[in-house]
């Protein structure tokens, strides 16, 4: 029993040795750690005004001026076709012919039947002259003749439909039809693009939605070529998408080059303004807080969060358009280690603009 409670105490003593020597290492690393943030010297910019070229950079599309999916409007048997792919068409040329032979034969037995009801007509206008029959027969007839023109005019317009025609000048693309196949009105039969004159489709950020105008002149490239090609704002949408928060806008193309092709992707410049004044700062300024931003600037010595709010960012450094001042003294490094009211040492303070 008593060789029992020797060996107790002594595992206590043994664990409180070693609980002792953890809050002794704790209590080391702690000092060790405050020693740190308290020798921790930091760097800084003192903020003035500089010049700032406010462009950004979106993504576009190029397309024709005109693009249409060419459909028939009957279904039918396909009996010809002036579809040369890759082909200039003039507007109104046929493109494709739909069997109408029914059609025609109609046509000839209607108008044959207008060829006798106009003969019974002017008979009977010569006899209604003198009394020779009712007002009522002759009116018949007149009825007769206007019925029968008017089932001509359906028979054209039917046939008419069975013609498709080119809608506007413009170049052929693949077709996707052969003689002797059965269309319907949902078949494509194949593209026809007006690409003289292209058109430049981007969206802007809604914040920028004021900036562009009508008749702005704006730079984009495309990809495989690094040249710079120029157009000119047509019109906006007029209305902000609710899903993506962006102004669709619209521009036309003024250059011309082998490299620029319907449907290529395009890196566009919106240049929106030049400002004089603006204040920047390195972008590891930014602390981002949940709902705000926040930067560290010196006051007095010591280190005060002030909210600001952003603008403009570039490559390196990033526009703050309220919160701090020309003068400032801004901490550009060593953010993450610092707490409101620290004292600030600097090992450097650049006086540079950025």
């Amino acid at each position: 029993m008593k060789k029992s409670l020797t060996m107790l105490l002594g595992v206590a003593a043994f664990a409180g040795i070693i609980v002792s020597c953890h809050s002794g290492e704790k209590d080391k690393q702690a000092s060790s750690t405050r020693k740190q943030a308290g020798n921790l010297r930091v760097s800084g910019l003192i903020v003035k005004p500089s010049v700032l070229d406010q462009t950004i950079t979106v993504s576009g599309t190029l397309k024709p001026s005109e693009e249409t999916v060419l459909m028939p409007e009957v279904s039918g048997r396909v009996v010809a076709i002036n579809l040369h792919e890759g082909g200039i068409i003039k507007q109104g040329t046929v493109l494709i012919k739909l069997f109408d032979g029914d059609l025609q034969a109609q046509l000839h037995k209607s108008e044959a039947q207008l060829k006798i009801a106009e003969q019974t007509q002017k008979r009977q206008g010569e006899l209604i002259k003198v009394n020779g029959i009712s007002q009522l027969d002759y009116d018949q007839s007149v009825l007769q003749v206007s019925s029968i023109k008017a089932d001509i005019e359906v028979l054209k317009v039917q046939i008419r439909k069975t013609e498709l025609r080119a809608p506007f000048n413009g170049t052929i693309g693949l077709r996707n039809v052969s003689i002797g196949a059965q269309v319907t009105p949902s078949t494509a039969l194949a593209t026809i693009r007006e690409v003289a004159q292209l058109k430049l489709d981007f969206s802007v950020p809604e914040k920028y939605s004021s900036a562009i105008k009508p008749g702005q002149k704006i730079k984009f490239s495309v990809q495989g070529d690094d040249k710079k090609y120029e157009a000119s704002v047509m019109a906006t949408e007029q209305g902000i998408d609710a899903g993506s928060r962006n102004l669709k806008a619209r521009a036309i193309v003024k250059s011309k080059a082998s490299s620029l092709i319907p449907g290529a992707f395009a890196n566009v410049e919106l240049r929106l303004n030049e400002n004089k004044n603006a204040l920047m700062v390195p972008t590891q300024c930014i602390i981002p807080q949940e709902r705000s931003k926040k930067i560290i600037i010196a006051q007095n010595g010591k280190a005060k969060f002030v909210t600001v709010k952003t603008g403009i960012r570039n490559a390196s450094a990033i526009e703050i358009v309220s919160g701090i001042k020309p003068g400032d003294t801004v901490v550009t490094s060593g953010v993450l280690f610092l707490k409101p009211n620290a004292v600030l040492k600097f090992s450097k303070v650049k006086r540079d603009t950025l």
